[in-house]
C-alpha cells in the first residue's frame, strides 16, 4: 500500500505550502513511505485528485485543495483530518496502516483494549 499525498508545488498560498510540508514532514519523520503527487505539474494528478475526493468532503464551492491524502485509491482525508488524527495519536489508523509496535498510537490502542 502506498500513501499518496496530492500537493501543489507552485501554490501561491503560504497556508497550503505549510500544510503540505507538515504532512510530508510528519510522514518522513515517522518513516511512513509516501508518494508525492504534484497537481500543479501534472494535469492527470489534478484531475484524479478532484474526481476521487468523495462528495461529502468537497468544499461547498470550488475544487478540493491540496494537500489531499490517499492510501492507494482509498481517500484518507485532507489536512484538517490529518491534523486531528495526529493530535489524537491516530495517524496510522487515519492512513489505513497498522501502527508499529512501540509507537504512541500502538500504545494507546493497547491501553484501550485492556479497558
Amino acid at each position: 500500500m502506498v500513501i499518496k499525498v496530492y500537493i501543489a508545488s507552485s501554490s501561491g498560498s503560504t497556508s497550503i505550502k505549510k500544510q503540505q510540508q507538515d504532512v510530508m514532514g510528519f510522514l518522513a519523520a515517522n518513516k511512513i513511505e509516501f508518494e508525492e503527487c504534484d497537481i500543479a505539474a501534472d494535469e492527470d494528478n489534478r484531475k484524479w485528485m478532484r474526481e476521487n475526493v468523495p462528495e461529502d468532503f468537497r468544499p461547498a464551492t470550488g475544487n478540493p485543495l491540496p494537500p489531499q491524502i490517499f492510501n492507494e485509491e482509498k481517500y484518507c482525508g485532507n489536512y484538517e483530518a490529518f491534523f486531528y488524527a495526529r493530535e489524537d495519536n491516530a495517524v496510522y489508523a487515519f492512513l489505513g496502516l497498522t501502527a508499529p509496535p512501540g509507537s504512541k498510537e500502538a500504545e494507546a490502542l493497547s491501553k484501550k483494549m485492556q479497558m
